[in-house]
């Protein structure tokens, strides 16, 4: 059984979950033009684009019109330089680091959840030449500059000149990562001093491009839950569950902010999540398209004027292109190795996106869903399952109140407990189970939905799926997730758990994690 303080606390989030969605469901349908991302009064943490605690974040809306956008978790693991030693052949190093867990805490942890092969977890152990809309530039692009202020040629468009000292009168010395300048003065007062000269505001993490050496981490989409009418992704409970993610699985955490019910009802926040999962493809092929336009072909320079002219038409078409690619999934990100993880309602999206993945198959290259966590997703269905009558009252969230959330959803005139976003089991689904990406499934021993998220999980074991179950003990709906619960001992094991899983299928090959 739960403690009494969750008992207590689980009394009065029902209350207030309840008298929340009756005032929705009076209120009429907003346009759903400009979507709702969030509540008023849910509270959010803001992003810091310097790294705190070991991870940087970035907020970024990608789409105007329907007010979709992302939160990016970047790890600082992400800066370490590649070991000669551990590099695969593709320069990249294997995510799978083994946990550093000692082994009577996981022989003490193992109590916490089941699993569906019959035991505990086994724990066998680019970006280019351009220059970035956030005011840095690149390493080629610095290297290229010093060359020229070394050689006398006049740049412009990166450096703020200050009205006290100017450049043009002493010795240009080069920039660093940050397009700082640092100059030394020739005459005057100031003969023989050197000073620095910044060509930007912009005070979060810039990636340098160091190619060979530059760490690719694997990229993890996070579907927060809520219901459909509720959560966030920069709510403080999710900020957090992101971050402890992005530490323990070492990937970039990409958080989807889709639209929420009833102002904008199915399948909006449906279409949002794969929209997503497109935008990172068309930033991955960007990132691409931007390093063709930094080498210029062998022959075509001639002089230092051919070297002047080739290196401005090169910064026309970065200025171009400044604004549309991501530097840090471009530095960072490798979208080859992409993992779908949804909480509640999230993992119903989660379930949707891999379908909508495995039916796109190579217009999405190069992302590819490797895998993907279904975290006691939010099924539910006509027929109900036992343990659907036997918990219907359960913590946090009751049948009941789950009910009046899917209505708020659901279109009306097509609300149906067997519509395709509620019940993954029914018939006639495509693509067929079999095509579908790895899938572990976590559940908690105290939720009415478990039966039916265990079912699934059991269907595509029958097709030869690799899809685990874990359940864990005396756990409630969004244990892991939800904020009175996601600093707990609980909340931690779930994490390390799903890192262990994970690892196996974002690891590169020749390095494989194990389980």
């Amino acid at each position: 059984m739960p403690s009494v303080g969750v008992q207590l606390y689980s009394v009065f989030f029902k209350l207030l979950l309840k008298h929340r969605l009756q005032n929705q469901a009076q209120v009429a349908d907003h346009d759903a033009g400009q979507g709702v991302t969030s509540r008023s009064g849910s509270g959010s943490v803001p992003a810091n684009a310097a790294f705190v605690d070991g991870i940087a974040t970035k907020d970024i809306h990608i789409d105007a019109l329907t007010n979709l956008s992302i939160r990016i978790f970047l790890p600082e693991s992400s800066l370490s330089p590649e070991p000669v030693s551990k590099q695969s052949p593709t320069g990249l190093k294997d995510a799978g680091v083994g946990s550093d867990r000692r082994t009577e805490e996981l022989d003490t942890d193992r109590s916490f959840r089941r699993s569906s092969y019959g035991g505990a977890i086994s724990t066998s152990h680019g970006e280019g030449n351009r220059r970035s809309s956030y005011g840095g530039i690149g390493e080629k692009e610095r290297g290229s500059m010093n060359e020229r202020l070394r050689n006398g040629v006049e740049t412009t468009g990166y450096i703020t000149q200050k009205d006290d000292f100017q450049p043009n009168g002493g010795t240009r010395l080069g920039l660093d990562d940050r397009g700082v300048e640092t100059v030394r003065s020739r005459s005057g007062a100031d003969a023989g001093k050197e000073k620095r000269v910044e060509a930007g505001n912009y005070k979060g993490y810039l990636p340098k491009n160091v190619e060979s050496f530059n760490r690719r981490l694997p990229i993890i989409f996070q579907f927060h839950g809520g219901g459909f009418v509720a959560g966030s992704k920069d709510s403080s409970a999710n900020d957090f569950f992101c971050r402890r993610l992005a530490k323990v699985c070492d990937a970039i955490v990409i958080a989807v902010g889709y639209r929420l019910a009833p102002e904008n009802k199915f399948p909006a926040a449906f279409d949002d999540g794969f929209k997503a999962v497109q935008w990172l493809a068309k930033q991955a092929n960007l990132a691409e398209c931007n390093k063709s336009f930094s080498h210029v072909p062998k022959g075509y320079l001639r002089n230092d004027l051919d070297v002047y002219r080739a290196d401005s038409h090169r910064e026309i078409l970065d200025t171009f292109g400044a604004s549309l690619v991501e530097p840090w999934l471009a530095a960072h990100g490798d979208p080859s190795r992409c993992v779908l993880l949804g909480v509640s309602s999230g993992a119903n999206i989660a379930d949707y996106v891999a379908r909508k993945t495995v039916q796109a198959g190579k217009f999405l290259d190069p992302v590819k869903v490797v895998a993907q966590v279904l975290m006691y997703p939010f099924f539910i269905g006509t027929v109900p399952t036992h343990s659907e009558i036997k918990l219907a009252n359960s913590y946090f969230y009751d049948k009941a109140t789950c009910l009046l959330a899917w209505k708020l959803f659901l279109p009306e005139g097509d609300f149906n407990l067997d519509h395709v976003a509620a019940n993954p089991l029914i018939p006639g689904r495509e693509p067929p189970l079999k095509l579908m990406p790895p899938t572990l499934t976590i559940v908690a021993e105290l939720d009415w939905m478990k039966d039916r998220a265990i079912a699934y999980s059991e269907a595509l074991r029958k097709v030869n799926i690799d899809a685990p179950v874990l359940e864990y003990k005396d756990a409630v709906h969004e244990f892991a997730t939800l904020d009175m619960l996601v600093k707990s001992r609980q909340a931690e094991v779930c994490a390390e758990d799903m890192a262990i899983w994970i690892k196996k299928y974002i690891s590169i090959k020749g390095h494989e994690f194990s389980y």
